[in-house]
């Protein structure tokens, strides 16, 4: 018996098993961190709704080897953010959830190729959450804007951005109708909130 090639097959046939699993709970938790981040968005004062499968944004994510989907989308009141999708992804090792932040942007995008730009967390030494300052990084244009806003930047400590694992990224989307901005999964606090909606105004204007 080839023991090499046993191993080979029980070892895809897991990864098959691990990645059906993560699908299967992911169906299962995912309309759940959807129903909890409208609950907790309706509670610190913004205005939320969930929409109908018919009407997400589910073409803001393209579907990738890694089993990336839109779970839910909540369409917002009276902010720069037009919506939130909450995004499922998929591996052998479970299920990931993340946000993306969608904002309207004009057709239009004239001849400036954007890129992407993120958030860079500088924390207090010996911690792992308790942020004392945030650089913006990328496109020159977009950074030095979002670094030269001292209230974001005031705003984004006062919500504790140190908690949020991975930072803040901006995608372009220049094919999208929307430009967004990802997190992790989270329950964000007002403050934080609202420094999200200011990077997002600096988004909409960016175009």
């Amino acid at each position: 018996m080839d023991w090499s090639a046993t191993v080979a097959v029980v070892a895809a046939v897991s990864a098959i098993v691990g990645v059906a699993g993560a699908i299967w709970s992911r169906r299962r938790s995912g309309q759940n961190k959807v129903k909890e981040l409208q609950q907790h968005l309706a509670g610190i004062g913004i205005g939320a709704t969930v929409l109908d499968t018919g009407m997400r944004h589910d073409r803001m994510t393209r579907k990738s080897p890694f089993g990336q989907q839109v779970v839910g989308t909540i369409r917002l009141a009276g902010r720069v953010i037009d919506s939130v999708n909450i995004i499922g992804v998929t591996s052998q090792y479970g299920a990931q959830y993340y946000l993306d932040f969608l904002v309207a942007r004009p057709t239009f995008l004239g001849t400036y190729r954007k890129r992407k730009t993120g958030l860079t967390v500088k924390r207090k030494w010996g911690t792992k959450r308790e942020a004392i300052d945030n650089v913006w990084k990328g496109d020159e244009q977009l950074a030095q804007r979002l670094n030269l806003d001292y209230g974001l930047r005031d705003k984004l400590l006062k919500g504790n951005i140190g908690s949020v694992k991975g930072g803040i990224t901006v995608y372009p989307e220049p094919k999208r109708e929307y430009a967004r901005i990802r997190t992790s999964y989270m329950l964000p606090a007002l403050e934080l909130f609202e420094a999200l909606d200011m990077i997002a105004r600096h988004v909409k204007s960016w175009y």
